[in-house]
């Protein structure tokens, strides 16, 4: 089964579907347009969250980082007034040195990310989008600036003008990647930010020709006119989408063969067949569900 996955949302369905099916089952295409050198080291946020999910570190309280994690470190580093965009766990910041060491090598984030997997004893296939740099630049009343620094730096606060994705017209999604879309026939996008978690998968030369041989089913991370968690509403009404069920399958036009949304929404579609379950995920066994859910649409 193969998912493309951004942060929070996805891992979230990931948490059951490793559950439902075997793990090594599972493919997983991660955006890495939100990465970033933070203290000399690359924090790749959706691989990360991906990775924890799997080998059963996920702090589920805020998904993101590994659970019960230290700072030790980065109190460390603000008494020495270095101040760090991110905050990072001690077991957290481990895996981006040793991530960093190894691109540092010569590997490629494919590789680095398979080494983490070895490492962390993860099944589940999980690769990058591309080897090549691609940063989401959110463009403000303030100025443009890195999603990390929108998101975590200003919340999330300051009006969003534009959303642009810097290196990613030159960007190519991986030979991993191009390999397993090709070899299935089902894909599956799950409910993650549709703007700038999908979105930069998408934008990669010869993802959508792909895409639009496959049946894809999509789940909407938006229920009625709000996001179930994150900016993607505020990202969306930037970029011209309406915030809705629908809104997100105006972002998948183009291949969307499924869309399922939460059972409390109301949306149709005159391109897409709806279909609607719960989509809510506060817990493993609701996380289990929806994976069955999905399981069940895919004929696995």
């Amino acid at each position: 089964m193969i998912i493309l996955s951004g942060g929070t949302g996805t891992p979230k369905l990931l948490r059951g579907l490793k559950n439902v099916i075997p793990e090594e089952d599972i493919t997983v295409i991660v955006n890495t347009a939100e990465d970033q050198w933070v203290s000399g080291n690359l924090v790749c946020p959706d691989i990360d969250v991906v990775l924890y999910t799997f080998a059963g570190l996920i702090d589920e309280r805020k998904w993101w980082g590994i659970r019960d994690d230290t700072f030790y470190t980065h109190e460390a580093l603000k008494k020495l007034g270095y101040h760090e965009s991110m905050k990072l766990g001690d077991k957290d910041r481990a895996t981006h040195v040793f991530r960093s060491k190894l691109i540092r090598s010569g590997y490629t984030l494919t590789e680095a990310t398979k080494r983490l997997r070895s490492s962390l004893g993860v099944e589940a296939k999980v690769l990058p989008m591309t080897n090549d740099p691609v940063a989401t630049m959110i463009c403000t009343p303030e100025g443009k600036m890195h999603f990390q620094d929108f998101w975590i730096a200003h919340k999330g606060e300051p009006d969003v003008l534009d959303v642009r994705f810097d290196g990613l017209d030159a960007a190519k999604p991986t030979p991993e990647v191009m390999s397993v879309l090709s070899s299935e026939d089902t894909i599956i996008i799950g409910p993650s930010n549709p703007i700038t978690s999908i979105g930069p998968i998408l934008g990669l030369k010869g993802i959508v020709p792909i895409l639009q041989k496959k049946h894809v089913i999509a789940i909407s991370p938006i229920i009625g006119n709000k996001p179930v968690s994150g900016p993607a509403g505020k990202l969306m009404k930037a970029i011209g989408y309406e915030v809705s069920s629908a809104g997100v399958a105006q972002c998948y036009a183009d291949f969307l063969d499924v869309l399922v949304v939460d059972q409390r929404d109301d949306c149709a579609l005159p391109d897409a067949r709806v279909v609607k379950t719960d989509t809510i995920m506060t817990s493993l066994a609701e996380s289990k569900s929806l994976a069955r859910f999905i399981v069940e649409l895919t004929n696995y």
